[in-house]
């Protein structure tokens, strides 16, 4: 049964790794990291963290090889790239998507699993926590080194978008004056759990591979 597992990790990481990506290109926006980070980046930062690390540690602890992880950030910056070209194939700038940063904080969760020799608690309690922790400082420093997300949003709107997907004004100031603060803080929180999910599923798929 050894290639029914095989098959079903290599499938299930895949999807994985395209579902990842699809969320962050189509939730709440088209372009939710370019039209919504400076809106919204404590929800971008939790989102962001959990869906990095629920797949990372499945894959890594799947494989045991540390380094997995950020093979699996990998694919999904590659296949974020690849929705950066369509759009600008399309006729849009080049900066209409902003490729969010993963593969840092999945390279910390691969360094926490190999320092600790391939322990899986350590992996999921300071792993998930350094992924939450990082994942909005690495994002936040992308941010800075592009143009305005929110101009790009308002100078070329979506014309497939319904109205209530507008792009609205950024109110991050009006609610908290830190948000790499309140996104780590809350990712780091929510990372650990997130990633014992992963490692369950982990351990679910070979249970129901046996």
């Amino acid at each position: 049964m050894v290639w029914l597992r095989r098959t079903t990790h290599y499938l299930f990481i895949v999807v994985v790794a395209v579902n990842s990506t699809l969320l962050t290109i189509n939730a709440g926006d088209y372009i939710f990291y370019t039209d919504w980070a400076w809106t919204s980046f404590v929800v971008f930062s939790i989102s962001q963290s959990t869906m990095l690390v629920v797949g990372a540690i499945y894959y890594m602890l799947f494989t045991g090889v540390p380094g997995t992880a950020t093979y699996y950030a990998t694919i999904m910056t590659i296949y974020t790239w690849v929705a950066k070209g369509a759009w600008f194939a399309l006729g849009y700038p080049y900066d209409f998507i902003a490729v969010p940063v993963w593969i840092p904080s999945a390279m910390l969760l691969d360094l926490t699993y190999w320092a600790t020799r391939r322990n899986k608690h350590a992996a999921i309690i300071i792993g998930g926590t350094l992924v939450g922790l990082s994942l909005p400082l690495f994002n936040m420093i992308n941010l800075l080194l592009i143009r305005d997300p929110l101009e790009m949003a308002f100078k070329y709107p979506r014309p497939t978008l319904p109205p209530y997907m507008t792009p609205i004004e950024p109110q991050v100031g009006k609610f908290y004056n830190s948000p790499v603060a309140l996104g780590s803080g809350a990712g780091a929180v929510l990372s650990v759990p997130i990633a014992a999910l992963g490692a369950k599923l982990n351990t679910w798929t070979y249970r129901c591979m046996a």
